[in-house]
């Protein structure tokens, strides 16, 4: 502020700070907003000097705290004072004590205006921060045309222009649809030649809201902006005072990386050399050094880069560099950089494929999870959550474990959620999970929810190779002195159904496992007594026989209980009693429970909801919410766009379910009350969901409700269209001129290897799908976003399945907002192999264009094949036991494409289908494996051998050999499509069932595949 000669504003100031307490100070500044106001109420006998004076006062008061609710014309009207010192007291003022919706800013429209278009710089200066700090729409609909003829005058200075800059962005920001920015690519890339960086970083900024909203029209600026990141990465023309500790001004080179990140994946060969020389750069000149203002930009400008290097799928070397420089700064004592390896690593996990290179680096991040800072150990809990697969699950659960002894209790409830999921997930045996999760109840209890001992329960019930194995598990830990309450639940529950498996046990005959559970019961809940009461008439009927004494001390605990002022156990005492004087006919009446219905667990949904997003690169990041228990559609819409679809604001609409799914299981998981009479109910945990790396970062955004054609299974309590897949059009096909944005083909094949992308995108709707594969099941994530300004009306979407795909598709609203995303599950079951693919028949209407596109889906066979990598030992007999067609299938392949080995070989791995190298002694031969899940044949081993030709690559001989013909045939034809060149699933009619008589073969095979030689070739 300018105060010089203002005797009475210094004089105030002085009072307030020499005030003793609160209330002195309130008292002062009363007297002076008494004083203020009575001089204000003779305004014309003022002074110019005067005004100022007290509207400076006013100005401080109101920095003070304290509610200023006058003088906010007076402060207005020294904006249009004809000296700098008064107006620059109106425009300060009136920008920090009216905001954009006050009345009196219409009053200095004109003025303001006049300043801006006017030759006095200071004046244009202090109107264009004015403006950018309000930002309103009366000011966007007045003066954005007279902002943008600034910006791109060549008459005026670099100040005004920067100013103009910023001021257009914020404007732009707070208004898109009143500020015109049609046809600026031109303009904006012009501004990417300016010399000045102050210009040039200020119109960076503008250029990455312009491209975030839609970068399509703005193509001609990228290599523009590539031309900028050279010339600062060489440092070339960068005046002094833009350099930051020797750093060329890595704001601007931040903003440019930012910028390149709104735009897709850049195909340009020279573009995209020329950038990753620069990012090459970049990485290899970033180190940790003793300064911290220049650690902080070179690591601003580094993290920038690498999120650069992700968004542009860039080759495994660089990947892999950018890993192994990561891995030095979880290394570093210096927490803050700690913390931000640790988040870079966990993103690159989720939008590339660098696991194995992150796994090199195990032991260190195992080691942030003891960090003293709370934060790094959350970071590393997700990053070693991200990274666990089948190698390093036991490894990993180990440690979570060994950990949860120590850790606080605010990080316990997630670190046990995420053991138990890992361990369900990446169990090499269940008698693996089954320890992990009882270790987890014994270590927290406290901290380990209901969900995770009905998930062990669905487990053991379900499988009965392991209830021996449980029970005695859960028979060990009661015998500890002091037990968590969900122990006993759990260890009560399983003795119940199993312990009578234990019987030849020394210590569990039915009396001694009676005795060890009833020590329990003073010291529980009423909720876990129901479950106990379950337990003692389970023994009971086990006992059968019954032992007089243990039949005695059992019905007395019936009797004390049928008087409990829980009405819950007073049944249970009551109806158990009746029930348990049936004699034999109690073993039919408290039969061992039915198998548990094939759900996902519930411990997914509880991750999601506690799961902290930390690991989303910035241009590209889409903050997914949770869905609610009452809706299966969600519609999402947030204030940063992920590279398509920006939007201003951060609401959740739902939509009602249109089926009621059980949310929870009652105490004992199996048991409810109804009618007064203890009955067996087919109680479930709660229905599937989506794993939480499903609402990760994908490029769209998003809105709410679409009416939907949904195909739905047997178990549904919907019902569905089905259609007939031989009537399906091309896919892909539109109904109309509206041109989808890429090619639909080479995305729908780039999804058949990957799990997350775009399916579909036009200039009006994109379409991502995300997805995650267990075994014979599929969880698919729908991702609906609108990219304009206007609503998408009378959307539909129908899912046309082929035979072999049991598929639910949830609901989808007939709306979908401006610049919003609507997210819908997709639940898909294999029943037997086939090549076939589904398809998405999906409209929508805009404006006057109704658009009908039919897409594939990436439910493809491939998708059901999980990698095994196997032994000599483990092969042969496999493959001598499948002696012939129309088990094992021989084909001459030609028209290959030519590839060398090793690019076959990883084109294979894509696929899941692993190359076990070793086997054959032939290099120019290929085995492989793996395992295909359908609920026809469950799990089912599958070997693959591929004679190549060294004189000729565009033939070869495969053999493929399954226990299933049917499979045998498709997995052959699958990876001859491969092999070929033909499109996974080009086909969306039913194939012919598999031949069941030998495929013919060739008459004449090639010289180099007819003499197979070697060890292998003679046992093949």
């Amino acid at each position: 502020m300018a105060m010089s000669g203002m005797r009475g504003l210094s004089v105030f100031i002085s009072d307030i700070r020499n005030c003793q307490n609160k209330e002195q100070e309130r008292l002062r500044v009363d007297k002076e907003l008494g004083n203020i106001r009575t001089r204000f109420k003779n305004e014309k006998a003022l002074t110019p000097y005067e005004k100022k004076k007290y509207v400076w006062k006013m100005l401080y008061i109101y920095m003070l705290g304290y509610d200023v609710d006058f003088g906010h014309m007076e402060a207005v009207s020294l904006i249009s004072a004809p000296k700098y010192p008064e107006k620059q007291v109106g425009y300060i003022v009136t920008s920090s004590l009216l905001n954009e919706n006050h009345d009196f800013l219409r009053l200095a429209i004109n003025t303001v205006r006049n300043d801006i278009i006017g030759r006095n710089e200071t004046f244009q200066c202090l109107a264009l921060t004015m403006v950018g700090n309000i930002g309103g729409r009366e000011f966007a609909e007045s003066l954005a045309p007279d902002v943008q003829k600034l910006l791109i005058s060549s008459s005026c200075r670099p100040l005004v222009r920067k100013k103009a800059a910023l001021c257009l962005l914020r404007l732009y920001r707070k208004n898109p649809d009143v500020v015109n920015v049609d046809g600026w690519a031109d303009r904006m890339a012009q501004l990417l030649d300016e010399r000045d960086l102050g210009v040039l970083t200020s119109s960076m900024s503008l250029l990455v809201a312009l491209v975030s909203n839609n970068h399509e029209a703005y193509w001609s600026c990228l290599p523009k902006c590539i031309k900028i990141l050279e010339r600062l990465a060489r440092n070339q023309d960068i005046p002094q005072e833009y350099t930051y500790y020797g750093i060329p001004s890595p704001w601007l080179q931040v903003k440019t990386m930012r910028a390149l990140q709104y735009f897709p994946t850049i195909e340009d060969p020279n573009a995209r050399r020329s950038l990753f020389e620069v990012l090459q750069r970049i990485l290899m000149g970033t180190d940790v050094v003793k300064n911290v203002n220049k650690n902080n930009a070179s690591h601003a400008v580094l993290f920038e880069a690498l999120a650069l290097v992700m968004h542009l799928d860039a080759e495994k070397e660089m990947m892999s560099q950018c890993v192994a420089l990561l891995g030095k700064f979880i290394a570093v004592r210096e927490p803050n950089i700690r913390y931000l390896g640790l988040e870079n690593m966990t993103r690159m996990l989720m939008v590339t494929d660098v696991q194995d290179i992150i796994k090199r680096h195990q032991a260190q991040i195992i080691t942030s999870l003891k960090d003293p800072d709370i934060s790094i150990r959350r970071r590393a809990l997700d990053l070693l959550y991200g990274m666990c697969d089948v190698s390093n699950a036991k490894d990993i659960v180990e440690e979570l474990l060994q950990y949860l002894s120590t850790a606080e209790f605010a990080m316990r409830e997630e670190l046990s959620l995420k053991a138990a999921i890992l361990a369900e997930k990446f169990a090499p045996d269940l008698s693996w999970y089954v320890d992990v999760i009882l270790q987890l109840i014994d270590k927290a209890g406290d901290f380990v929810s209901d969900d995770i001992w009905f998930r062990v329960v669905q487990f053991v019930t379900n499988n009965e190779d392991l209830q021996p194995y449980a029970a005695a598990k859960a028979r060990e830990y009661l015998d500890k002195p002091a037990i968590h309450e969900t122990m006993v639940k759990v260890s009560a529950y399983i003795l119940g159904e199993f312990g009578h498996l234990l019987a030849r046990r020394p210590g569990c005959s039915p009396k001694e496992i009676f005795s060890i559970i009833h020590e329990k019961l003073p010291t529980v809940s009423t909720s876990t007594v129901s479950i106990l009461l379950s337990t003692y008439a389970k023994i009971l009927m086990h006992s059968q026989p019954p032992d007089p004494e243990l039949q005695n001390q059992i019905w007395t605990i019936f009797k004390k209980y049928e008087s409990s002022i829980e009405v819950e156990i007073q049944q249970r005492a009551v109806e158990y009693f009746a029930l348990s004087r049936k004699g034999a006919a109690l073993m039919d009446i408290l039969a061992e429970m039915p198998k548990f219905p094939e759900r996902q667990s519930a411990l997914i949904k509880k991750a999601e909801d506690t799961e902290v997003d930390t690991a989303e690169p910035s241009a590209t990041r889409s903050r997914a919410q949770q869905q609610s228990q009452t809706s299966n559609a969600l519609v999402v819409t947030e204030s940063h766009a992920n590279g398509t679809l920006p939007v201003s604001q951060l609401s959740l609409v739902k939509v009602p379910s249109m089926s009621s799914n059980v949310d929870d299981i009652t105490a004992d998981p199996r048991l409810s009350q109804e009618n007064g009479t203890l009955s067996e109910v087919d109680s479930q945990l709660p229905s599937a969901d989506i794993l939480g790396d499903l609402l990760g970062p994908l490029a769209i955004e998003g809105p709410p409700g679409v009416n939907v054609h949904i195909r739905t299974g047997s178990n549904s309590g919907l019902e569905g269209t089905v259609v007939d897949a031989t009537a399906i059009v091309p896919a892909g096909e539109l109904a109309n001129s509206v041109q989808p944005i890429g090619n639909i083909a080479e995305r729908f094949h780039a999804l058949c290897v990957k799990d997350s992308g775009v399916l579909y995108e036009d200039p009006y709707i994109q379409i991502g799908i995300k997805a995650e594969w267990r075994a014979h099941q599929g969880h698919l994530v729908l991702f609906l976003g609108n990219k304009n300004t206007s609503p998408l009306v009378s959307v539909q979407a129908l899912i046309l399945p082929p035979t072999h795909l049991k598929m639910e598709l949830s609901l989808v609203p007939e709306t979908i907002p401006p610049r919003a995303q609507v997210q819908c599950p997709l639940e898909v079951i294999n029943l037997h192999p086939s090549r076939d693919v589904a398809v998405l028949d999906f409209s929508y209407k805009f404006a006057i264009d109704m658009v009908n596109v039919k897409l594939r889906l990436p439910a493809v066979l491939n998708k059901f094949l999980q990698p095994i990598s196997i032994s000599a030992e483990e092969f042969f007999p496999q493959w001598r036991s499948l002696p012939g067609p129309p088990l094992k299938l021989q084909e001459v392949v030609r028209g290959v494409r030519p590839l060398p080995l090793l690019e076959m070989a990883n084109s294979l791995n894509s696929y899941h289908l692993t190359v076990c190298p070793g086997l054959d002694p032939n290099p120019n031969n290929l085995v492989a494996s793996t395992t295909f899940y359908s609920e026809s044949t469950r799990a089912m081993l599958c070997l693959i051998r591929i004679e190549t030709d060294p004189a000729d690559r565009t033939q070869l001989r495969m053999t493929v050999a399954s226990g299933d013909p049917t499979l045998t045939f498709e997995l052959k034809e699958f990876i001859k499509d491969q092999l070929v060149s033909i499109p996974v699933s080009a086909r969306v009619v039913p194939t012919q069932a598999a031949p069941t008589s030998p495929v013919a073969q060739p008459s004449s095979a090639p010289a180099a595949l007819t003499d197979p030689g070697a060890m292998l070739a003679a046992l093949l």
